[in-house]
């Protein structure tokens, strides 16, 4: 049962933690260096991609690729040649390699020059549904490329089952408004109330010991049912409460 108590404490732990000094630890911080719109939810996207595991090395790691790319992410993007991507082979992040990030080049590029970028492709697929059936039909479209098999692996489908926690963290970062300094809000065309929390172990355990979540594997099924019941406490910005549980998790050891 949702309370007043438990939404009351919730959005005090969301307002607590949804601010810029916690950027200093969070991977976000790197698309926080840019100022040009592509270059942020690029940059955003690939560091997202990678967003799992040491939150240091994610850092560490997420800045290596933008200094590979001259820190003109989009310009790498668009421009880049062959000779270009031999300079990204070396790069390694845990199972992501760097024939998986010469391939996200490649698929970057296709859907910058030929789909109207991120955004457009994100937006055009939205859905009453919500955002997850979004995230399945957008794999398909970047993976329509020629590409290793094994760099599938590196974009979560919710009609397998994945909660797809860097996905919606990455739309979390792009569609929730810029209001505290932390998230961007530069998608316009998808509402805040579509989102879905970026569910992963830490979220779901303070999840679980709250009684928001009940199922005990972090996946699709179990982000429907706390999708459902953050949404009873803010229907309009049910996302923002991935600050209270993951701050609870990871800084208070709730």
């Amino acid at each position: 049962m949702i309370t007043s108590e438990l939404k009351d404490f919730l959005n005090a732990k969301a307002e607590q933690y949804e601010h810029p000094r916690f950027l200093i630890s969070d991977p976000l911080q790197v698309p926080h260096r840019f100022a040009k719109k592509k270059d942020i939810e690029i940059s955003a996207f690939l560091t997202a991609t990678i967003a799992w595991g040491n939150r240091k090395s994610i850092i560490n790691n997420s800045l290596k690729m933008m200094q590979l790319m001259d820190n003109a992410p989009f310009d790498f993007i668009l421009d880049h040649t062959e000779d270009d991507l031999t300079r990204l082979k070396p790069f390694v992040h845990r199972t992501f390699n760097g024939e998986d990030l010469s391939y996200f080049v490649k698929a970057l590029q296709n859907i910058y020059q030929h789909h109207g970028g991120l955004e457009t492709v994100f937006t055009h697929y939205r859905s009453d549904a919500g955002l997850q059936p979004v995230i399945s039909r957008f794999k398909e479209l970047f993976f329509s490329l020629p590409h290793a098999r094994r760099t599938t692996k590196h974009v979560s489908n919710p009609e397998k089952g994945s909660a797809a926690k860097r996905i919606n963290m990455f739309l979390r970062w792009m569609v929730r408004p810029d209001t505290k300094g932390v998230d961007f809000g530069l998608w316009k065309g998808i509402q805040p109330g579509q989102l879905s929390c970026p569910l992963d172990v830490h979220s779901g355990n303070v999840a679980r010991k709250l009684k928001l979540l009940k199922r005990k594997q972090n996946d699709a099924k179990a982000l429907t049912e706390l999708d459902e019941n953050l949404r009873k406490l803010d229907p309009k910005d049910p996302v923002k409460y991935d600050f209270a549980l993951f701050g609870l998790g990871v800084f208070e050891k709730f």
